[in-house]
């Protein structure tokens, strides 16, 4: 069992920068692929970054070059480093862990999620 608590979010205005943490229990951090991951309301959850267990990372095309993912496995944390932030990144950002089947972009296909944390940018 893993347990994931997210923390970081809030409000900034346009062309801000948060930083949101997932500090993971239960297993270290460094033996799983993290992703994050966000919910606009009335949306779907869509994929926002992924870092693998190799320290490899991918991004969504709507944030790539803006938030940058990495990981301190000393202290099972992940990281997502959000800069320039644009109003349509408002949502509920929610981490994840355990990709066991199915494509990384699928929320589907993680098995742990933590419980949210809300950024909301302001025009």
């Amino acid at each position: 069992q893993v347990q994931l608590v997210e923390s970081g979010g809030g409000l900034v205005q346009a062309g801000g920068s948060l930083r949101l943490s997932c500090v993971a229990s239960g297993r270290t951090a460094r033996s799983s692929t993290m992703g994050w991951f966000r919910q606009a309301p009335g949306k779907e959850r869509e994929f926002v970054a992924i870092i693998w267990s190799s320290g490899g990372t991918y991004y969504a095309d709507s944030v790539k070059g803006r938030f940058t993912i990495s990981r301190d496995n000393a202290k099972n944390t992940v990281y997502l480093q959000m800069n320039s932030l644009k109003p349509e990144d408002t949502a509920v950002y929610y981490c994840a862990s355990d990709l066991s089947r199915g494509n990384y972009y699928v929320a589907g296909s993680y098995v742990y999620w933590g419980q949210g944390t809300q950024v909301t940018v302001s025009s």
